[in-house]
């Protein structure tokens, strides 16, 4: 039953991402409004409901609990790369290629996916755990990241850090360390506005749906590998090892979620910024986000 009822909300989430299809096929979104409404996600709506979520966890959540999902959030960070190292050889021979092959097994789409996907079938009183790991991610893809692209660590780089995302999870980290309560009708404000991020983002993802090279993506034999190594091999490897830090069911099912989300943005975006070829990174994006409506419920089902 808890396996159908999984199974149904990520339905639901892949027919908001039919109604951006809709919306892209029909003129209604073009690429100019897609790009604001990714902006107003990821700089507005995201961080507001990240913080409306740690408001409304104030005095629930204990500080144990925090620092243990930061801890996990760590060692899986290190799970991925170590992966990714040794796995991306297998994939493609090209220097460059690997590493964006070893960028997309560690950084997946946490915020934009991971959020709604939490908060749908979990609640929204998980998403703060998700930012937490969201936290990890940004540290991880400004040193790691850009270190292994450039072959080189700058400190620049970590003024990529100094982003709305960064400074809402550490906000919210705060209000739930000190406990500060939000007065009423901040917290009514904030939550509207932040409510807006997974119909929004589940939206943006169907327009990329639509221009993107179906045919092209789904002849890729090696992406279905890549896909299922990434999205339920690893996950499930893990699972025995998470179930030894913790007895918590619900902490371990919104991990399990955040193991098994879909390759991220930010690989095709700092590859490209670094002139490398995004064909392989932009395929495996469609092709992990659609899979994950299947792996998902599997990941849940595996975890009880």
């Amino acid at each position: 039953m808890a396996v159908l009822i999984t199974f149904f909300q990520m339905l639901a989430l892949l027919l908001m991402i039919g109604g951006g299809c809709l919306a892209a096929k029909t003129g209604m979104l073009d690429e100019h409004t897609n790009r604001q409404m990714s902006r107003m996600i990821v700089n507005l709506f995201s961080p507001l409901l990240v913080i409306s979520c740690a408001a409304d966890s104030v005095g629930t959540i204990p500080l144990e609990t925090m620092g243990m999902v930061m801890l996990i959030a760590a060692g899986v960070f290190a799970v991925f790369i170590a992966a990714g190292a040794v796995m991306s050889p297998l994939f493609e021979k090209n220097r460059d290629q690997r590493k964006i092959y070893q960028m997309m097994f560690v950084f997946s789409n946490l915020g934009f996916i991971g959020i709604p996907v939490v908060s749908s079938i979990l609640g929204e009183q998980y998403v703060v755990y998700v930012t937490e790991f969201m936290l990890v991610n940004t540290i991880v893809l400004y040193t790691y990241g850009t270190a292994l692209l450039d072959e080189k660590f700058s400190v620049s780089s970590l003024k990529g850090m100094l982003n709305p995302g960064t400074a809402a999870g550490t906000a919210a980290v705060l209000i739930l360390i000190f406990e500060i309560r939000l007065p009423d009708f901040i917290k009514t404000a904030v939550g509207y506005l932040g409510n807006v991020t997974a119909p929004m983002a589940l939206v943006s993802v169907g327009f990329s749906l639509v221009h993107a090279d179906l045919k092209k993506i789904f002849k890729q034999w090696k992406l279905y590998v890549f896909a299922a190594v990434k999205l339920l091999l690893i996950p499930l490897v893990m699972l025995p090892v998470l179930r030894m830090v913790t007895d918590e069911n619900a902490l371990i099912l919104v991990c399990m979620i955040m193991f098994g989300m879909p390759v991220g943005n930010m690989p095709l975006l700092l590859g490209t910024q670094k002139g490398m070829d995004g064909t392989a990174c932009s395929a495996a994006i469609i092709l992990t986000t659609v899979f994950c409506v299947v792996t998902v419920p599997i990941l849940l089902a595996a975890a009880g």
